[in-house]
């Protein structure tokens, strides 16, 4: 089995399994969900997101989620994001692959592109070199795209009882570029990338992570 592996030998049985989406999407429930089966499975694995998953990358975090950040720099946004991304490779998530330990990531180097790329309008070919210098090449093996109208991310967001953080504070026409940069994205990588509708009834929803996400994975694996 091949896996993206950088400049960096991993164990053949450890997997990257990334979730992406807008704000609002599901994508922490359906997270979950896939981790369930995984300990159903008996295979072991960590849970990371982004920003964050170490104690450097948390503080970075806070940082780029507090609303009163507002103004920002778009490249500093991006620097800050790849600082915390190289830590959680170096500290997290290579030790885990090479042990032969499934990594599930909230986020990863799509979110990048999608959020600052088609999401700010910043220069594609530049963040794609930012991240695959600091990233050492390492991409996802898998990624489950969570794809669903900004009106009903934005009204599952308003349930919410914690306040809003900066970037969920953007204008929906942000996140309705984000969710356009993501689906292009797709159409991109469509054999990493797997687009899941998000706006069906949730257990819809869980059946089509299984069959067209999880299944495939366990066929495949040696």
């Amino acid at each position: 089995m091949k896996l993206h592996t950088g400049d960096r030998k991993v164990a053949a049985s450890a997997k990257f399994i990334s979730f992406e989406g807008i704000d609002g999407c599901g994508k922490s429930t359906l997270l979950n969900q896939f981790c369930s089966w995984l300990s159903d499975a008996a295979i072991p694995y960590i849970k990371t997101r982004e920003p964050g998953g170490t104690r450097l990358g948390e503080s970075i975090r806070d940082l780029l989620l507090d609303p009163s950040n507002q103004n920002m720099d778009e490249w500093a946004e991006v620097l800050l994001y790849t600082a915390s991304r190289a830590q959680l490779l170096q500290e997290v998530i290579r030790p885990a692959l090479q042990q032969g330990t499934w990594v599930v990531a909230d986020r990863f180097i799509d979110a990048t592109l999608a959020y600052q790329g088609y999401g700010r309008g910043l220069d594609l070919e530049r963040l794609r070199k930012i991240q695959q210098w600091a990233c050492k090449g390492l991409l996802p093996d898998h990624t489950a795209l969570l794809d669903c109208d900004v009106e009903t991310a934005f009204s599952r967001m308003q349930g919410r009882t914690e306040d809003p953080d900066r970037m969920e504070l953007e204008k929906l026409s942000f996140h309705q570029r984000v969710r356009e940069g993501y689906l292009e994205l797709a159409k991109i990588d469509s054999r990493r990338l797997v687009v899941l509708n998000t706006e069906k009834p949730l257990h819809e929803v869980i059946e089509d992570l299984y069959r067209a996400f999880w299944q495939p994975l366990l066929q495949n694996m040696p």
